[in-house]
């Protein structure tokens, strides 16, 4: 089913969140699509649907329902499915924890940097026979970010541009040790879900940004512990908020010329082993992601 598509109408746009996020004033022609990669199922059905016009792909991160816990997540089976799809460009929708005063629950961070403490995910479609080295300097790209928070100033969001975002394991929240530390780094926020995203995204040429919603101070704030009941009364204001920027974004996203960002051509020269020596089996698996270079 994703060959048709992508061979009728590439859907060169989607959104990783929470399920529910397709529920969008003014999305039409709504359908569900499944497909299979090698790196096994996504983490649901993707769902396509048209808004203004332009297709766009949705994908519950965690599935409907919310059944995988951020360690379990499939990540690399979601980017390579979107990218089967024909995805140029993917936004990721994630809650997260505020190490700063001034980041207060309810505002929107689009951070620009990223700091890794996960320990038990798959952060690579390579390996196996096969080295790639992509260049991850700017995790996220600038001008999508740069776009998607103008495009929330505009609809009256509080926007925090720049940061550190450190994700870590999870699934428990941190301990105030662990915070404490975090803030004396200087990050900004705290989440468990945009690695290995971003570096899978990277490696499959896809621009990819992060919209952080902030849902609370995390713990190192006295009075202002998270609790669950906090993270979801905060996470679904933040969520109808999410959906009024995607339908200002994506319009603005489609009109505009080659960002020029680099993203989409980030394994050039970066796959290292030579053709020769590479496992059939492997480069088989890789081939549509780095058939061209090789």
């Amino acid at each position: 089913m994703s060959k048709k598509i992508l061979k009728k109408e590439p859907v060169r746009y989607a959104v990783i969140g929470g399920s529910g996020l397709y529920d969008i004033q003014g999305v039409e022609g709504l359908k569900e699509i499944r497909v299979k990669t090698p790196f096994g199922s996504p983490s649901d059905v993707i769902v396509v649907g048209r808004l203004s016009g332009i297709p766009c792909a949705f994908l519950p991160r965690h599935g409907r329902g919310h059944r995988f816990l951020p360690s379990e997540i499939p990540a690399r089976a979601n980017i390579y499915a979107l990218k089967s799809l024909g995805v140029e460009c993917v936004i990721g929708v994630g809650a997260c924890g505020s190490l700063k005063e001034e980041l207060a629950p309810r505002d929107f961070v689009f951070p620009d940097q990223v700091f890794d403490r996960t320990k038990m995910r798959p952060s690579t479609f390579f390996g196996n026979g096969i080295v790639g080295h992509v260049a991850f300097d700017q995790p996220f790209c600038r001008p999508l970010s740069r776009l998607l928070a103008d495009c929330a100033e505009e609809i009256s969001i509080k926007v925090h541009r720049g940061g550190t975002y450190v994700c870590i394991e999870g699934p428990a929240f941190s301990s105030k040790a662990e915070s404490e530390v975090n803030r004396m780094h200087g990050f900004s926020v705290v989440g468990m879900t945009v690695l290995p995203e971003a570096k899978l995204a990277r490696e499959a040429e896809i621009c990819y940004s992060t919209v952080s919603l902030v849902t609370d101070y995390d713990v190192w704030k006295e009075g202002e512990e998270v609790t669950v009941e906090k993270v979801i009364e905060t996470l679904n204001t933040n969520v109808e908020n999410v959906k009024k920027l995607i339908s200002r974004v994506l319009p603005v996203i489609n009109q505009s010329e080659d960002c020029g960002c680099g993203c989409q051509s980030a394994l050039k020269n970066a796959v290292f082993t030579h053709p020769k020596a590479m496992k059939p089996q492997t480069r088989k698996k890789l081939d549509f992601l780095i058939g061209e270079y090789i």
